[in-house]
């Protein structure tokens, strides 16, 4: 009974590996029929196939469609005037030398095919560097359709021209484009046509646009006229505005800064010389060094960029402070000042010297020496002198004195009082750089 049991067990398991077997063997034989198909098609494919001529050479135009599919973008470089853009680009054409007929309606090809057939000879008119990936195969795409369509894809980085117009410069927005053509087939041969969702783009979290923002993307088509014919243009423009982040705090917030420091010298007592001194060739040094890196963050264009005029602007008035001070040192020390207490006599000679003056229509009396006192004559007529000008030519534009104002040798001159300068320059510097940041920035931002 038991032989019985095992010989029945043995004769099971043998039905079912010889049924498994079988079945095996029915996939492997389909398989082979499959491969043998697709030998088959392909072998007739590049029968009497020549790569050197378009589709439809001699008869009609070549139609190409094509579609891009943006996964990187960035970085911008401001000095080169080049962006980079990492995309898939995707050709579809229709060749009817191969068309086929068997078991599947689209054949899934080897990208080593593509050097057998004929594909568009597609350039990127503004790229300066362009690389197609091969790590850790070329990563190309190639399929065919029964009726011949065929579509081709390739990732590639490219390093395009994007001439950037910095005028606004940090407050620019930029179209940066990326242009494609046929190299050369002239639009009466190859026609190039956007596809549906023509341009497309990946998450924006993933691209580097470090000092941009993505504002959005339109794509044209154009022809552009040569002396060997016309080429078909097609074009995607990618729409920039920069961020002025970095630009507030690395240049703007230290110019102003630095503008108010100098003002500081306003408040300290004019005879502080060393202070007032080294605090304006401070601020001067400093705007200097501000100035300088913000330029080379810059290609070296010929025209006056947003940031140029304001550091231009911060730079002149630190300048101007230094020289405020310059002036009022000159006016309060290089004239000699009158003595500080006058003799009652010294007063009453003034008045007669003033009275003889008005008398002999401007004559200036001669010197002599009065009678019992040992002061000069023309000691005290400086003293008068110095009681109306004190120490001031009233020749020139400013004059000093209440006195000064009568004459008609003064009219239309300003009566400002030199030794105040520091107190009407407390009032004008900071109401001036205020109306300048208004009109600036109410400029760039809004107009």
């Amino acid at each position: 009974m038991a032989r019985l049991i095992i010989s029945l067990l043995l004769l099971f398991g043998f039905r079912n590996r010889l049924g498994l077997s079988t079945s095996e063997a029915q996939k492997e034989a389909e398989a082979n029929d499959d491969s043998t198909v697709f030998t088959r098609i392909l072998d007739g494919l590049l029968d009497n196939y020549d790569n050197r001529l378009r589709p439809g050479f001699g008869e009609n135009v070549t139609e190409i469609k094509t579609n891009i599919f943006v996964t990187s973008f960035g970085p911008v470089s401001d000095t080169e005037m080049e962006y980079t853009i990492d995309v898939f680009f995707r050709q579809s054409w229709k060749d009817e030398r191969l068309c086929f007929k068997g078991p599947m309606e689209m054949l899934p090809l080897n990208n080593l095919l593509a050097s057998k057939i004929w594909t568009p000879d597609t350039f990127f008119l503004n790229g300066k560097k362009s690389i197609a990936h091969n790590m850790t195969t070329p990563n190309k795409l190639l399929r065919l359709q029964d009726d011949g369509t065929l579509l081709y894809t390739m990732r590639m980085t490219i390093n395009a021209e994007c001439q950037l117009q910095l005028h606004n410069f940090p407050m620019d927005e930029h179209s940066c484009p990326l242009v494609f053509s046929s190299y050369g087939y002239p639009r009466d041969e190859i026609v190039y046509k956007w596809d549906r969702n023509s341009v497309q783009t990946s998450d924006q979290k993933y691209w580097r646009l470090y000092q941009f923002d993505f504002m959005g993307l339109r794509n044209i088509s154009g022809v552009q006229k040569t002396t060997s014919g016309d080429y078909v243009l097609m074009t995607v423009y990618f729409d920039l505005s920069r961020r002025m982040g970095y630009f507030t705090i690395q240049t703007y917030i230290p110019c102003i800064l630095t503008v108010v420091l100098s003002w500081v010298s306003f408040w300290i007592k004019s005879d502080a010389t060393p202070a007032r001194t080294a605090l304006g060739i401070t601020t001067v040094l400093t705007m200097t060094t501000l100035s300088t890196v913000a330029r080379n963050s810059l290609p070296r264009v010929s025209y006056v960029t947003a940031m140029d005029l304001f550091v231009t602007v911060c730079f002149l008035f630190v300048f101007a402070a230094m020289i405020e001070y310059a002036m009022l040192n000159y006016c309060s020390y290089s004239i000699p000042k009158p003595p500080a207490k006058r003799h009652k006599m010294q007063s009453v000679l003034c008045e007669s010297l003033k009275a003889y003056s008005s008398f002999n229509m401007g004559h200036t009396p001669r010197p002599m020496m009065p009678m019992g006192n040992s002061l000069l004559w023309h000691n005290y007529e400086d003293n008068c002198l110095y009681e109306c000008l004190d120490g001031k030519d009233c020749a020139s534009f400013f004059c000093c004195y209440e006195e000064c104002k009568e004459g008609g040798w003064k009219k239309g001159r300003i009566h400002v009082n030199i030794r105040e300068l520091d107190t009407y320059s407390r009032v004008f510097f900071p109401t001036s750089f205020l109306l300048f940041n208004i009109v600036y920035w109410v400029s760039y931002l809004y107009l």
